[in-house]
């Protein structure tokens, strides 16, 4: 045993703990209460299984294009639940009171705030909840130029002038003659 058990699973990913409220429990759960540590030569192949398996964690992606954060809220109603952006954050909050479960009453709250990168447009973010349970905030980025080309806008002072008009009537100078009529 180390005198510093956390030195041993520096190469361990970090994991947002106790997410699942009122969940069953997995055998990592059952395993990590008998021996929470282990040495790094021991291998628990199941132990990152039911986060892989599973889509219930929070995920946030920021690509050229927008800023994506996907949350599990199954456990929620729509009108429990808010969305809101406040200070180049957004805020998600939801709570619902007592309800009974099979295992006796529980009630749920929780609120994440999520910093929104620079260049996103705040007006529009918008928000979608899936029938499955999985809310989706999207804010699209600002496109930045990357070269010094502008678009100048054409800005149209007055009627557009047809060009190209023929005399149908064969008097004027724009009229066009047949090569019969030229030898006359």
């Amino acid at each position: 045993m180390s005198t510093h058990p956390f030195i041993l699973e520096i190469n361990q990913p970090l994991q947002l703990t106790d997410q699942h409220f009122a969940l069953a429990l997995t055998p990592e759960d059952i395993l990590t209460m008998v021996a929470p540590r282990y040495s790094s030569d021991y291998l628990r192949p199941w132990k990152h299984l039911s986060s892989l398996m599973s889509d219930f964690n929070t995920t946030i992606k920021s690509d050229r294009a927008k800023f994506q954060i996907n949350l599990d809220v199954q456990h929620f109603a729509p009108e429990e639940i808010s969305v809101k952006t406040a200070d180049g954050f957004v805020v998600i909050e939801a709570q619902h009171g007592e309800k009974r479960d099979g295992h006796g009453w529980v009630s749920r709250q929780f609120k994440r705030r999520c910093p929104l990168p620079e260049g996103c447009c705040l007006d529009f973010v918008q928000s979608r909840l899936s029938s499955d349970g999985v809310l989706t905030v999207t804010a699209p980025l600002e496109n930045q130029v990357a070269s010094n080309e502008r678009i100048v806008p054409i800005i149209q002072t007055g009627p557009v002038k047809k060009l190209g008009t023929r005399n149908e009537t064969g008097d004027g100078e724009g009229s066009q003659r047949s090569p019969a009529q030229n030898e006359e």
